[in-house]
């Protein structure tokens, strides 16, 4: 909706909304620097702020704050949130304000201004967050108490009378809070309407009278809910009248009745786009954890420098051959990348497994035996204390593999798949480490194994990545499972 279409109180009170945000963040700075020049023993408060009004650091102040109101616009802080739960506005505070800080931190880094301190960045946050995310509650309560008393209210006329439409005006009738108030429905007569006659809804006419009821009526909202296939070319100029006499149009988003997918509206090149997801591998959360498979990779490789000569010396000693294994896999989205690790059966080891298929002892199509003849010495070795997993950190510092994830399977193994449902392990980059590696690593049945996988997809977080790191260690130690 344009913004000449906007109620002139709405946008009143969007400005003094996006204002006060602006002052949150200006404060929680003000704040902050205080905690800062505090952990700056020798330099007092005063002096503090007078080393940071220079001409640089009032620009990069003045971006901070453009950059802060460009961040809470884009996780939609400043749109319609009437039907949106609570949490959710929270979580995208906390998004905004986490995203937010983090940019302080880098302009900080790169323009080399001191005052970004652990207790700056700290008490930056805390504070803009918790002013911010307490000034959204208020308001929600304030609006909640307004429209329970019959203000603030929004009329929706909802077009269809099948069940689908049913359940969406039932929705809405069960939370007042909301401040809707349904305007009626609107339908031509077809087989189920008797069934719709039953209910205490009225009918307020058919959709050719649609055009006049818009007129004529107090109508805030259309809410269609007419099957999108049979009713296409109606539905468009439905549309159309609606967006010119400024009145809101929502679809369900569920048209397509998909069992696991969530759906989700953005816009892009000023069109809105339905998007289906299985997981949530997206957003700002997942930069963290690229981030954190970045630099944890790294700086691991760096440490274990003294173990991976000791082990490609003992793997030289006791076996002819390469100190690396070196195996394609199928990775994000089925891409091929070539996976390493430390070499732990004899050199032709691929070209053998022809000869020992039979001896498989796991069901599905991934092949593992206890006692694999062609497993070396030093390699049983490596493989109970998981050491030959190590070089696949190389992967995780490319980007080809995160350190918790779906295990990288070679090639034949995912071309063995005989069930589509297991391919959607591929939605994620695959791991050194997951849920099926601290459930019994490899004792754990296949079909089990991909039910833990399509569990770390479907209820994936940081938290949870954080969790099956902290139960990797123990595990590995004990070497349980491994093979």
């Amino acid at each position: 909706m344009s913004p000449a279409l906007v109620p002139l109180r709405r946008q009143l009170l969007l400005k003094a909304f996006k204002l006060f945000d602006l002052l949150v963040m200006a404060f929680s700075f003000a704040l902050a620097a205080l905690a800062a020049s505090q952990q700056v023993g020798e330099v007092s408060f005063e002096q503090f702020l007078s080393m940071r009004f220079k001409v640089q650091n009032f620009a990069l102040f003045v971006g901070f704050l453009l950059l802060w109101h460009i961040i809470f616009s884009l996780y939609g802080l400043y749109s319609s949130r009437r039907l949106s739960a609570r949490s959710g506005e929270i979580i995208d505070l906390l998004k905004a304000t986490s995203l937010g800080t983090l940019a302080i931190f880098v302009g900080a880094s790169l323009f080399r201004v001191e005052m970004a301190t652990p207790d700056f960045l700290i008490v930056f946050w805390a504070t803009s967050t918790g002013i911010a995310g307490s000034a959204r509650l208020i308001l929600r309560f304030w609006l909640r108490q307004i429209r329970l008393r019959g203000r603030n209210l929004r009329y929706v006329l909802i077009l269809g009378t099948n069940p689908r439409a049913v359940r969406f005006a039932e929705k809405i009738r069960t939370r007042p809070e909301l401040g809707y108030r349904i305007a009626g429905f609107v339908d031509d007569a077809w087989a189920g309407i008797e069934e719709f006659r039953k209910t205490d809804y009225a009918l307020t006419g058919n959709l050719n009278d649609l055009p006049v009821l818009l007129r004529e009526r107090v109508v805030d909202e259309v809410a269609i809910g007419l099957p999108i296939k049979s009713f296409y070319t109606k539905i468009s100029e439905i549309v159309a009248r609606c967006e010119e006499q400024g009145i809101v149009v929502r679809f369900a988003s569920d048209i397509f009745n998909p069992v696991l997918a969530r759906s989700e509206t953005e816009e892009f090149e000023e069109q809105s786009v339905i998007s289906f997801y299985t997981g949530r591998m997206d957003g700002w959360p997942v930069l963290v954890k690229r981030t954190l498979d970045f630099s944890l990779s790294l700086a691991l490789l760096i440490i274990l420098v003294p173990l991976f000569l000791v082990t490609a010396l003992l793997i030289k000693a006791t076996s002819p051959g390469p100190i690396f294994f070196v195996q394609e896999r199928v990775g994000l989205n089925k891409r091929k990348f070539r996976l390493y690790k430390f070499r732990t059966m004899i050199a032709d080891a691929e070209q053998k497994l022809s000869e020992l298929e039979h001896l498989n002892e796991v069901s599905g199509p991934v092949f593992k035996i206890k006692n694999d003849p062609r497993i070396t010495s030093i390699g049983r070795l490596l493989r109970k204390t998981s050491i030959d997993e190590l070089p696949q950190l190389l992967n995780v510092l490319k980007g080809e593999m995160s350190l918790v994830g779906p295990r990288a399977l070679p090639v034949r193994d995912c071309d063995g798949f005989n069930e589509d449902w297991h391919r959607r392990r591929f939605s994620v980059r695959p791991g050194i480490t997951c849920l099926w590696q601290v459930n019994g690593r490899s004792d754990t049945p296949f079909e089990k194994w991909m039910e833990l996988d399509m569990q770390y997809i479907d209820q994936w977080s940081l938290w949870l990545d954080f969790k099956i790191l902290g139960k990797t260690i123990p595990v590995v130690l004990r070497g349980s499972g491994a093979a």
